[in-house]
């Protein structure tokens, strides 16, 4: 079974498990995180994003592509970082000439600090995460008007005479809603500090407790639960989704030591993605 969590506004479902696959949704944002299993229920989405190439969280891209075909859906838009933008476009061919079918995509290569309009107000910028091969995470903001300060005690007719006028009464401000950075070194909360005020940060924790020290982690450029303890006061998120776990940790593990561990200003807003019992899927 898939698993499904709360947060905010916003549901993340899918599955993650670190060096095995991690494959997220998040329906009210029309967007797929990362393509390392092809869930037969994403396949309808339009635009998926690629964290990086290796194989735990891109190499069912074909796959879902093929299931698209199946239920009769056009090519997606696969944001993805631009340095592998055509070694994902030789292995797609590879596998059509293989299954002898189609596997055309709109790939829309990004570097750190592009951003890109999805539509009805809907923004995406990515960052550069600190991974061995060339890595993103993507931050998911509204661009809305805000009226200036000076102009807020006018009547709403005087607003209105004014703004059709031409005259310049509202400032655009970003509205940071959700943010998904996987694979990576902590550094990344320092190089790119909006993602602490998004409304909702998606975040690895591949190793919580002491199996694997903070310098394991970082060696293997991931992130242990340790360096997130030690910035809890940093985050203000509303919700801080917790994700990609070592297979070395069972669920119920992942559950008991991030409950202990966490503070309690920080526990209250924590969703820990994995399976509240049993084992991991697959």
């Amino acid at each position: 079974m898939l698993t499904e969590v709360s947060a905010g506004p916003y549901t993340i479902r899918g599955i993650s498990v670190g060096g095995v696959y991690t494959s997220l949704q998040v329906p009210e944002l029309g967007v797929v995180l990362d393509a390392g299993v092809p869930i037969r229920s994403f396949a309808g989405t339009d635009r998926i994003f690629l964290s990086h190439g290796h194989s735990d969280h891109a190499s069912a891209l074909g796959s879902l592509l093929g299931i698209r075909t199946l239920i009769g859906k056009p090519p997606p838009q696969v944001f993805l970082p631009a340095e592998i933008e055509a070694p994902v476009r030789e292995a797609l061919a590879v596998q059509g000439r293989l299954h002898r079918t189609e596997t055309d995509i709109e790939t829309v290569p990004m570097h750190p600090g592009d951003t890109h309009h999805l539509g009805h107000g809907l923004w995406v910028r990515a960052f550069r995460t600190h991974h061995k091969v060339p890595s993103l995470c993507y931050q998911f903001f509204r661009r809305v008007s805000k009226l200036k300060p000076e102009f807020q005690s006018l009547p709403p007719a005087e607003i209105g005479r004014r703004r059709q006028a031409g005259e310049p009464l509202f400032d655009e401000m970003d509205r940071l809603e959700l943010a998904y950075a996987t694979d990576t070194l902590s550094h990344v909360l320092e190089t790119a500090p909006s993602l602490l005020d998004c409304r909702v940060l998606i975040l690895e924790c591949t190793f919580i407790d002491s199996k694997r020290t903070v310098q394991d982690a970082q060696e293997r450029l991931h992130i242990h639960l340790d360096e997130i303890l030690a910035r809890a006061e940093s985050f203000q998120n509303e919700a801080l989704v917790l994700m990609h776990f070592s297979q070395a940790y069972s669920p119920d593990e992942v559950h008991a030591v991030i409950q202990a561990r966490a503070p309690e200003g920080l526990r209250e807003r924590l969703r820990i993605f994995a399976p509240t019992s049993g084992r991991w899927f697959g």
